[in-house]
């Protein structure tokens, strides 16, 4: 069992709450507040968890600039007024960011039992694999 810290458990709270309010303002025609909402949430929930240092040390990485230009211009482009724009640069963005944390994924969903049986489907397969497949460090 991983112990979480007071901090640690606040970042996990504000990160779900960024999580679905994103979701649900995708849901409602992409709804400019709670975008807005959902980004601030996300964010900072993402610094309480892994600390502020380590957060800015991860988006500011000389080889991650590209993606972190994305992802905040993306939330940036949502606060100001366009959500369509914006949601698709913060996605091309977090993709970018995260690519080199997919094939951990993956493997972990591929053990859980309904999850694994869907990801080893014939058609799916060779997606889901071509996925997880990373030639980047993280």
């Amino acid at each position: 069992m991983i112990s979480l810290t007071d901090s640690q458990k606040i970042g996990m709270g504000l990160t779900g709450f960024g999580v679905f309010f994103l979701f649900f303002g995708m849901i409602l025609f992409f709804d400019k507040a709670l975008l807005a909402i959902g980004n601030i949430l996300f964010v900072a929930g993402l610094a309480f968890v892994i600390g502020l240092e380590r957060t800015f040390r991860f988006f500011f990485q000389k080889h991650k600039m590209k993606a972190t230009g994305f992802f905040l211009g993306g939330v940036f482009v949502v606060l100001i007024g366009w959500p369509i724009i914006g949601v698709v640069l913060e996605i091309y963005g977090f993709f970018l960011l995260f690519r080199g944390f997919f094939p951990v994924v993956i493997g972990f969903i591929r053990r859980i039992p309904v999850l694994g049986s869907i990801l080893n489907l014939p058609f799916i397969s060779g997606y889901v694999d071509k996925v997880g497949e990373s030639n980047t460090m993280v």
